[in-house]
């Protein structure tokens, strides 16, 4: 029995929940999210301020989408509610952020600088003035998480100077260099 698919999933204040068929529809103080769930295998009830996700059979694929579309549900909630973020911080010489608008553009060690374009909802923002720390926040958690991964991939960190692109989180195992003989 999966207990994340059978959590209840309460309502935050300021947040509008609609099921219409097999689409949720999400509204809140952030903006709107919508998702569309496989009708055949879970059912989604929106009862007072709760949320309910249930099994309509026992087959493998309903198991798996159970808790699945609950938790998608809730990332949903939070996102139109609180939002999201991700922090990003670039080590080495030389390497830095600039952000202008909606573009990103980074200086990581190649003769050339590397543009990248914010998707829609999300949002680039330096704190303190920093050129070596970035946040990526927004109210999908899927787009803010897939454009951090991208700006990560532009120069993965190494391990034996550390230098590179790393979530703030992430730990970077260090390796000792070759012996001199």
């Amino acid at each position: 029995m999966s207990r994340i698919g059978n959590r209840i999933l309460t309502i935050p204040a300021g947040v509008e929940v609609n099921v219409e068929g097999n689409k949720i529809t999400t509204k809140g103080p952030k903006g709107t999210l919508e998702f569309n769930f496989k009708s055949d295998s879970v059912d989604v009830k929106v009862e007072g301020n709760e949320v309910h996700v249930t099994r309509k059979n026992d087959l493998k694929t309903s198991k798996q989408l159970h808790g699945t579309t609950n938790s998608t549900i809730n990332n949903m909630m939070i996102g139109v509610s609180e939002g999201f973020k991700r922090e990003l911080e670039i080590n080495g010489v030389g390497y830095r952020f600039q952000v202008q608008g909606n573009k990103l553009i980074i200086s990581a060690g190649y003769s050339h600088n590397v543009e990248l374009v914010a998707p829609a909802g999300i949002k680039l923002e330096m704190p303190d003035k920093s050129q070596t720390e970035l946040i990526v926040s927004g109210y999908d958690k899927q787009a803010v998480s897939e454009f951090a991964a991208n700006i990560r991939k532009v120069r993965k960190p190494e391990p034996y100077k550390g230098k590179g692109i790393k979530f703030k989180e992430e730990h970077i195992r260090r390796k000792e260099g070759k012996k001199a003989a």
